[in-house]
C-alpha cells in the first residue's frame, strides 16, 4: 500500500458521504438520462467521478500528483466499495429495500 493513511481515511470518508447522499446524485442522473434503465449506472459514474476528483485534489493541495500505484490503489478501493455505492443508489430508489 502506497497511499498514506490520511488519504485512505479521506477516501473512506468520501465514500461514506456520497453513499449517504446517493438520492441527490440519483436525481441528478435522472436529469441527464433519457433512458430510465441507466439512471443507476449514471449515478454511480457521477459518484465515482466526484470521489476521483477529490482524490486528485488532495494531491494538488500537496503540490503533488498521484503515481500509477496510487491510482491503482484508488481503483482497488472503489472496486472494494462498489457494491456499497451501488446499493446506496438502489436503496434510495426503492424504499422497500431499506426495511430489509
Amino acid at each position: 500500500m502506497t497511499l498514506s493513511n490520511e488519504i485512505q481515511t479521506f477516501l473512506d470518508s468520501q465514500i461514506e458521504y456520497y453513499t449517504n447522499e446517493a438520492k441527490a446524485y440519483r436525481e441528478m442522473a435522472k436529469e441527464y438520462n433519457l433512458d430510465d434503465s441507466s439512471v443507476s449506472d449514471t449515478a454511480f459514474g457521477i459518484i465515482v467521478g466526484c470521489i476521483y476528483s477529490s482524490f486528485i485534489q488532495t494531491y494538488t493541495n500537496q503540490d503533488s500528483t498521484p503515481n500509477s500505484q496510487d491510482v491503482e490503489e484508488f481503483t482497488e478501493i472503489i472496486v472494494k466499495n462498489s457494491k456499497k455505492i451501488k446499493e446506496s443508489i438502489i436503496i434510495e430508489d426503492n424504499p422497500k429495500l431499506k426495511q430489509e
